[in-house]
């Protein structure tokens, strides 16, 4: 079965195309600037071969048929024919309370995906622009909606709401919920299988640390805690967004800087965080650049992100009763031995000790702590696209059953 895996942003594609029986990639690749000058598509065969293609994208819909273009093409594709592909999986954002797992998509759904849009705007419009386009060009196979949001649905009350008045919750779904859970469902079920245990018996702290960053705790399997919110904004301080701060500093912000709420959102999730506090980059390789030369708000702003990274460790431990391992994942997590020994550093209590010279290696799953240890500490690529498409595998022989 070829499942095509989309995850659209409002300007961007990103997409793999997998062959969910033997779990290869065929083809991946990203269209950027949709709807701009110089819209582009790099395409990434299975072939060992990267091509990009200079062509004009208006739209979502002119974006999705120039990939499905280049999958069947004579020269670059890897398919014969569209009809090669048996379901399209799309990564949706936000699904509230509505979607607890994965869904096969209907008008109904797509009537609950728009009404988390007040929840996620910045995201869910664009996962919305994708699955109306592709549903328009392929309407005829199976398409599902797979949510970050999902598998944080099994935190208890006592981690989801806010010391807020409980009609707030009733009426606007004013509550934590968390994202990146596909990532942490992910690296969750890898960690159990390199471990050899079963995930039901496991208490983890998952961190997915890159431009957007969250850390996760996850008992037996399931998702009893996450540091982002009602949006991505709380949380950890991340490439360009604050995270948690006190909610007293918005009105002061707004009327020292003379800002409308609108424009203090936009502020706090753009020109904060590592960015903010650097006054250089919200990329942690120029951070970690400009901290080797001296640079003492660059270190600063890493030792923020550490430190905070740590916290939730620490919190979510006791949260469980204890830890079996930390997992480290995403752009950061999987490729900065430096972040990873500033976390780690204070971690020896709970049993886990870094080891340098693991540290510094690269390539798949790997233990990074030193020998014998009580606690775990494992660097796992993330495979999103990877869930997805296993999601939607699952649903469409549901309904083959059926």
């Amino acid at each position: 079965m070829k499942i095509f895996v989309l995850n659209c942003g409002s300007s961007s594609i990103k997409y793999q195309l997998v062959e969910n029986d033997s779990k290869k990639v065929l083809a991946k690749g990203v269209l950027e600037r949709i709807g701009m000058a110089g819209s582009f598509l790099k395409h990434y065969s299975v072939y060992d071969y990267a091509v990009e293609l200079k062509k004009p994208a208006h739209n979502h819909t002119e974006g999705i048929q120039l990939i499905l273009k280049a999958l069947v093409d004579n020269k670059i594709g890897v398919i014969k024919n569209l009809s090669e592909i048996s379901a399209f999986g799309h990564r949706v954002v936000h699904g509230g309370e509505a979607f607890r797992e994965a869904i096969i998509i209907t008008k109904n759904v797509i009537d609950d995906i728009k009404k988390c849009i007040p929840m996620a705007p910045l995201h869910n419009p664009a996962n919305l622009a994708g699955i109306e386009a592709c549903m328009g060009l392929m309407p005829n196979v199976p398409h599902i909606a797979v949510f970050d949001t999902a598998f944080h649905q099994t935190m208890p009350a006592k981690a989801y709401l806010y010391g807020l008045p409980y009609e707030l919750y009733i009426k606007y779904g004013l509550r934590k919920y968390g994202f990146h859970g596909i990532s942490h469902q992910y690296v969750a079920d890898m960690a159990a299988k390199y471990l050899g245990r079963n995930l039901s018996d496991l208490r983890l702290v998952t961190c997915h640390l890159g431009n957007g960053a969250s850390v996760a705790a996850v008992k037996g399997g399931e998702s009893i805690d996450t540091s982002m919110g009602f949006t991505p904004l709380e949380g950890l301080v991340m490439g360009t967004r604050c995270g948690e701060v006190d909610p007293a500093i918005i009105p002061f912000i707004m009327d020292r800087e003379d800002m409308t709420g609108k424009q203090v959102y936009q502020y706090l999730n753009n020109k904060a965080g590592v960015l903010g506090i650097s006054g250089l980059s919200s990329d942690f390789r120029d951070l970690e650049k400009a901290a080797e030369c001296g640079d003492e708000r660059a270190q600063l702003a890493m030792d923020i992100f550490s430190y905070r990274v740590k916290k939730y460790i620490g919190a979510y431990a006791v949260a469980m009763g204890g830890v079996d391992a930390v997992i480290f994942t995403a752009g950061l997590g999987e490729n900065s031995p430096v972040i990873r020994k500033n976390i780690c550093s204070g971690l020896e209590f709970l049993g886990a000790h870094l080891d340098t010279e693991k540290n510094n290696l690269r390539g798949e799953i790997r233990e990074i702590g030193s020998y014998g240890d009580a606690v775990k500490l494992l660097v796992i690529p993330t495979n999103e696209e990877m869930v997805i498409a296993e999601e939607t595998a699952r649903l469409c022989a549901n309904v083959v059953t059926l």
